[in-house]
């Protein structure tokens, strides 16, 4: 029996374990015509994907309202706005979205190895765990780091290497899953491999451009025997 590749495997969220792109459309859009303005698209919500609620919404009130980011960051609509996003994506977890083909059997798999799994997004802590409870995550994952969990979120590394200090894994031993640049940077940046997937959220681009050791087609490439680290 060969030796495991890695003895920690560090996840992104939405995009690379859930799809939840459509049902945060929704409460993007919900939101949007509470406030009487018009709907964004599908498409433009999963190119903002990636960077935290609080940019999402951002870009979909400077879409909506025809302004720049900047005059909707230091406007006192964005802080009007969230406790009404807060309502609405709170109603809408769980209904329009779904865990990607082969994730819940892969990480069982990979538990009952003894690889410690980690969640690391830039989702606010109290969208995570809306997230997770819906599709019954909790119980597979041995530490969870939001992108409020500490001071600093992805691309910075600071939320692998709290995992890897946890769990007493040196980076060479650690692997970080995502579908994103962000991933991608964040992985380089904490020092570990990094595989990509190629359907989540990368901001419009393709996922070969963030230059990944490796491109994966779904969750059930973890676990091959002979993974390796390149």
């Amino acid at each position: 029996m060969k030796q495991r590749a890695f003895d920690l495997i560090l996840f992104d969220l939405d995009g690379t374990l859930v799809e939840t792109a459509p049902e945060i459309m929704d409460a993007v859009n919900d939101t949007l015509g509470h406030f009487g303005m018009p709907k964004v698209t599908q498409q433009q919500v999963n190119d903002w994907i990636g960077r935290g609620t609080r940019e999402l919404l951002v870009q979909a009130l400077a879409q909506a309202t025809g302004t720049t980011t900047a005059q909707v960051r230091s406007s006192e609509l964005l802080a009007r706005i969230l406790p009404t996003y807060d309502r609405f994506y709170a109603q809408r977890c769980g209904s329009h979205s779904q865990l990607y083909p082969q994730v819940r059997e892969t990480l069982q798999a990979l538990r009952a190895q003894g690889v410690k799994l980690a969640v690391v997004t830039n989702k606010e802590s109290r969208y995570t765990r809306v997230v997770m409870d819906a599709h019954q995550l909790d119980d597979l994952f041995d530490a969870v780091v939001s992108g409020d969990t500490l001071a600093t979120k992805k691309p910075d590394p600071a939320g692998v290497a709290r995992c890897l200090a946890q769990f007493r894994v040196a980076p060479e031993r650690s692997l970080f899953v995502g579908d994103s640049s962000i991933d991608a940077a964040t992985a380089r940046n904490a020092g570990v491999a990094v595989w990509l997937l190629p359907y989540g959220y990368n901001m419009g681009q393709p996922i070969e451009a963030c230059a990944p050791d490796r491109v994966i087609a779904d969750f059930s490439s973890l676990l091959i025997a002979d993974v390796g680290h390149s």
